[in-house]
């Protein structure tokens, strides 16, 4: 059985997840980005991330990525994860084993181009 495919706007994620995703890419979000196509045809980006009940996308431009980053607290003036907060959610989801299971932050090409 396939996992429920999810997209949504990164402003619009639950406080868990964001916390989830952050451990996953301590070094922000716009290397990992990838290219799909959505209902209406049109080309958009968006940042993939699994969990052990879902795969979300979640749409995001570079600009954005970048924003987003640079708008948190939790990263520092170079874009990565300070490690407090880094801490703070390895101990809060440290039941969470698909955390390193299923997600990496290599510079690995994520593929581009895929429908959702």
């Amino acid at each position: 059985m396939s996992k429920p495919k999810v997209i949504k706007d990164y402003d619009k994620l639950t406080e868990d997840v964001i916390e989830q995703i952050k451990l996953v890419f301590p070094m922000g979000f716009s290397k990992h980005l990838v290219t799909f196509t959505n209902k209406e045809g049109q080309k958009r980006k968006g940042l993939p991330f699994e969990t052990e009940d879902y795969y979300y996308l979640i749409r995001m431009s570079e600009a954005k990525a970048v924003a987003i980053i640079e708008d948190d607290d939790d990263y520092d003036e170079d874009g990565n994860l300070k490690q407090g907060a880094k801490s703070k959610y390895e101990d809060k989801h440290e039941d969470e084993d698909f955390l390193n299971e299923l997600n990496s932050n290599s510079d690995n090409d994520l593929g581009n181009d895929d429908d959702l």
